[in-house]
Formats: structure tokens, C-alpha cells, sequence
């Protein structure tokens, strides 16, 4: 029996075949679509305009006027951080379509996206407070007494650009702090997810922000290599891949523009040896493999002593085997299908590399039975595997877990720090302090100490090829701003 199609086949947008560009709703100036496409039907859901270079000169166009020229870096911060509150009330008040349109493009099921779709809006509200209060002023006196004023002032035009996992979320933690920080945004969403960046246009046009202070430009990747060149762009601000990171890092190194990157991950989960197998499971299942192991963060190895490698791996493998997995839409269900047919390709040739390079395979690496349509795949989960294995180094961005043995703490320090990235981790033991010591020696840009939290009000990035910089929290505004020194002779 296949997992139910979704019959819906639009999205609840107004304008799907324009672009946001200067506060109206421009036509493309090309015929070329976008096609989103639904994991579990592989049906063409709904169509959008895809943008070309000439769009994206007239979004940078705008909000260049809007920066330069306009009322927005100019308001005062509490003027600011009204009108983001505005924008946070029109997202509350459209939660259920948020979820359902993340659903339908992703294929996240429905009951996480309807919790964590709350994260947009709390994200406005945030920096709608934070910068009425923040202080972009700081009087000092010279070293000769004279009187300083360090400011922070906007960097400029942001070219936002996110990936299709979490779009909206990612979206938003980028346009929340530029624009609480004042500056202009020109935002190209995935190509294979720009429909709820329509609905935050939507909202932001019926909060009355001023024109091209938020544009709206979906393209692939040519397009998107046009915007990061583009010489009208002050910053950019990525999330993706550390491939295409570092990309956008060496053509942003020509003009010396502004960057900061999310990147991709590896996340180990160090179980130390006083740790409650019970208590583990409580976050370590969810969040080892959340929207189909589809999140930067995911915890995809597991550090286990040697000595209690079987209780913890048994216990664990029995609880993952009962994750229901179908119709996202359906309540009940616990994880649905891989975004795309190209994830599902990439999937499983990495479960295919983790077999031929001697891992062993002891749970899933297949299709679920039943689901005979979509891009579905099995929890899976190798034991016996080797720091220098291809599915121990490489971020798989699939429901593909390691477990991985260590002789004392030492030895899981060293093989937690084993690989390219540092974004996330976390360490299960019933001593939290102890907890705390062995999470200041992981290099990650942030660690839980019993789960797994990342709460959109604290700093989150990465060390090492996780990205620069932080997005969330007080140090979220940080990448918005320049400093400006201006002494009183």
C-alpha cells in the first residue's frame, strides 16, 4: 500500500508567478519555471517563476534605493523593531499554512513542522525586542581623554541565500537580524523550495515595511552565482553545503564582500559510561535522524564505550526500528521521505560505500515495505565503524547513523573532533558537570549536555568547515553590522 498522496496542488499564495521586487509584484522577465516537486507522490505540485539576472538587478536595484536612499536605515531602532513585530503577528496568524507548505516540499511530517513552524515569527519577535533595547552607541574616552563614539551601523544590501531542508526557518533567521540591524535584503531561497519565502513576502508587504526593504528573487544556480558577484551586494549570508560555501567565500574574497556561512555537519553524540540508556533514547532518536536525517545538526554518530557498546546499540536499534515512517501528513507518522530523488540517488550510495568499506549494516539500508512510491528510505543504522570510514567522515544528510566505540574519554574526544566540521554535539552522562568538561574539549559550535537544543534566541554556527560566524541570539546581529569609530578632536 502506498503512503497517501497529497491532493492538494497549490500553495495558499497570491501572486505564485511574480516576484517580490521594491514592495510590488513584479513579473519575470524570463518564461523559465521552478518546479516543486512532492517527495511522496513524485508529482509536480505547483510552479514558479524562475529568476534571471535581470531580476536580480532589479531586486538589488531596489534595495539598494531602499538602503541608500530610503527610510529604513535611517528609523530609529524602537521604529525598527515595531515594524518586525508587525511582521511576526501576520506569521502567527498563518501557522498552519507554514506547516503544511514546509510538509508538502520537504516531506517533514506534519507534526514537527506544526511545532517548529512557531520558529519564524519567535524569530521577528526576537530581534523586534532586541534591537528597541540594543545599544548601537557606546560612549568611551580616548586614551588622551578625548570623547569616542563607537556605532554600529547597517553593513549594507544582504544577499540572503538558504537551502531546501528547513526554508523558511533558515530564511528567517537571516532576514530577522539584517533587517532589525537595518539593512536591505534580497533573498533567493532553494529552487526546489521557494514557496513559503512567498508567504513571508506576503506578510512583510501587510506589515507596511517600506519598499525594497525585503525582495524576493527564487532562482537555481547560475542565477544565484550572478546575485553573490552582483557589485551592488554588501554581504552575503549563506546556508548550505561547505562545498557551495566556499565557493561563495572565494568570489566574495574578489570584492572583499561581507560573508558569513552555516555549513554542513557531523554531529557526534559522546554517551559517557554512567550515562541512562533510558534517558539517552528520549533525544538522541528523534534528533540522530529529524526530517529524514536532513538537518545540519542531526546527531549521526554515536560514541559509545566499548563496554557497553551492546546495551546502548541494542536498546537504541529497538527503538529506532519502531519509527513509523509514511505520509507526512499523516499525524501518526514519525518520518516520511527524502526531499528529492537526487538525496534518495546520494542516500544510498553512501549506505552502499558504509557495506563495501566493512561497516556492518544492522539496521534498514532499504525501502520501507509498503511504500512503493516516493522517495522513502529506511532508518538505518552501522555498527563496527571506523573514524576513517567514508559514512564516519562525510555528512550524508540522510536517516544514516554510526556507532562507533572508545576506549576512555580521551579516546572520544579525539574521534568526536575526527572530521572537517564543528557545528554540533552532544553528551549524555549523569554528572552534568562532567557533562560540561567534555563539552568545552568538543570543537562544535554548540553542545547539549543530555539532548540535543538549538533555540533560535542563543548563538548558533559552527567551528572549523561548519561556517563563520553565529546566526540567532545577541551574536546573530553581529554579521548585520559595521563598526564605525568617530572621535570628538
Amino acid at each position: 500500500m502506498s503512503a497517501v498522496p497529497q491532493t492538494k496542488p497549490a500553495f495558499p499564495i497570491k501572486n505564485p508567478n511574480a516576484f517580490f521586487i521594491g514592495g510590488k509584484w513584479e513579473k519575470p522577465s524570463g518564461t523559465s519555471k521552478l518546479s516543486v516537486i512532492s517527495p511522496v507522490t513524485e508529482e509536480v505540485v505547483q510552479t514558479f517563476p524562475e529568476a534571471q539576472p535581470r531580476d536580480v538587478d532589479r531586486a538589488v536595484a531596489a534595495a539598494r534605493e531602499a538602503f541608500d536612499k530610503g527610510p529604513w536605515p535611517r528609523m530609529s531602532a524602537k521604529e525598527r523593531g515595531a515594524a518586525l513585530l508587525k511582521v511576526a503577528e501576520q506569521l502567527k496568524a498563518r501557522l498552519p499554512e507554514l506547516a503544511t507548505t514546509w510538509t508538502t516540499q520537504v516531506g517533514a511530517p506534519i507534526s514537527l513542522t506544526r511545532y517548529l513552524s512557531g520558529q519564524p515569527p519567535e524569530l521577528f519577535e526576537y530581534y523586534g525586542k532586541l534591537i528597541q533595547s540594543y545599544s548601537l552607541v557606546d560612549e568611551r574616552k580616548g586614551g588622551h581623554g578625548e570623547r569616542v563614539r563607537v556605532v554600529k551601523e547597517p553593513v549594507g544590501v544582504v544577499a540572503a541565500i538558504t537551502p531546501w531542508n528547513a526554508p523558511l526557518v533558515l530564511l528567517c533567521y537571516k532576514v530577522a537580524a539584517g533587517l532589525a540591524a537595518g539593512c536591505t535584503i534580497v533573498a533567493k531561497p532553494a529552487p526546489e523550495t521557494p514557496a513559503d519565502a512567498y508567504i513571508l513576502a506576503e506578510c512583510i508587504e501587510a506589515a507596511g515595511l517600506p519598499p525594497g526593504v525585503f525582495n524576493l528573487v527564487p532562482a537555481g544556480r547560475e542565477t544565484g552565482d550572478y546575485l553573490i558577484r552582483h557589485p551592488g551586494i554588501d554581504k552575503i549570508s549563506f546556508t548550505g553545503s561547505t562545498a557551495a560555501g566556499k565557493h561563495i567565500a572565494a568570489v566574495a574574497a574578489e570584492r572583499l564582500a561581507r560573508t558569513s556561512f552555516e555549513l554542513g555537519g557531523k554531529s557526534a553524540a559522546i554517551v559517557l559510561d554512567d550515562a541512562n540508556v533510558g534517558h539517552v533514547l528520549k533525544s538522541l532518536v528523534p534528533f540522530s535522524m529529524p526530517i529524514t536525517g536532513q538537518v545540519c545538526f542531526s546527531l549521526t554518530r554515536v560514541l559509545v564505550p566499548e563496554s557497553r557498546k551492546k546495551e546502548v546499540l541494542d536498546a537504541y536499534v529497538g527503538a529506532v526500528s519502531g519509527v513509523k515512517v509514511g505520509d507526512p501528513m499523516d499525524a501518526a507518522t514519525q518520518m516520511g521521505p527524502l526531499a528529492m530523488q537526487r538525496q534518495l540517488t546520494r542516500v544510498q550510495g553512501y549506505i552502499q560505500k558504509g557495506k563495501d568499506e566493512g561497516a556492518k549494516l544492522v539496521l534498514g539500508g532499504g525501502r520501507p515495505k509498503g511504500l512503493d512510491r516516493g522517495w522513502f528510505v529506511e532508518p538505518t543504522v552501522f555498527n563496527e565503524v571506523q573514524t576513517n570510514m567514508t559514512i564516519a567522515k562525510e555528512e550524508i544528510f540522510g536517516p544514516v547513523v554510526s556507532f562507533i566505540t572508545y576506549k576512555d574519554v580521551d579516546d572520544a574526544i579525539e574521534k568526536a573532533n575526527s572530521t572537517i566540521y564543528g557545528l554540533h554535539g552532544a553528551v549524555y552522562t549523569e554528572n552534568a558537570e562532567r557533562g560540561y568538561e567534555v563539552a568545552r574539549r568538543v570543537r562544535s559550535g554548540s553542545v547539549t549536555v543530555n539532548g540535543l537544543i538549538v533555540d533560535p534566541t542563543m548563538p548558533f554556527g559552527g567551528f572549523k568547515q561548519s561556517g563563520t560566524g553565529r546566526e540567532g541570539g545577541i551574536e546573530g546581529l553581529d554579521p548585520y553590522f559595521e563598526l564605525k569609530t568617530v572621535y570628538f578632536a
